[in-house]
């Protein structure tokens, strides 16, 4: 049995975002992404990687700290349109824990090769 995890303010975000998923688009930032498909939810995650990365280039603590609020936020909805909660993503993270990139890449690239070889 899965143990239970209070992860603060992702799980209040998270169901802040899953109840705004179904809200009027007209007044909810949330709901118009969710109205317009996973396709712009995903587009928008990814213009908000680039800014954070942006302003870590440029060496901007305080805009890096922004933008990667920003980010986070629309990687949640991003989940949330998956059905993925944030604990699946953090119980991921803490299986990962102690175990070498190199190590974690060699295994999902076995993996994609063993999934390869049965299709």
């Amino acid at each position: 049995m899965a143990k239970k995890t209070d992860y603060g303010i992702l799980d209040r975000l998270y169901k802040t975002i899953v109840d705004r998923k179904s809200g009027d688009p007209e007044k909810s930032h949330v709901a118009k992404l969710f109205s317009r498909g996973t396709g712009k939810v995903a587009q928008k995650v990814g213009e908000e990687a680039v800014e954070t990365a942006i302003a870590a280039v440029e060496k901007n603590r305080d805009e890096t700290v922004l933008e990667s609020a920003d980010l986070l936020f629309h990687l949640m909805i991003l989940w949330a349109d998956a059905g993925i909660k944030p604990a699946e993503v953090l119980e991921e993270l803490e299986k990962r824990e102690g175990v070498s990139g190199f190590d974690l890449k060699k295994s999902q690239l076995k993996k994609e090769l063993d999934s390869q070889s049965k299709d």
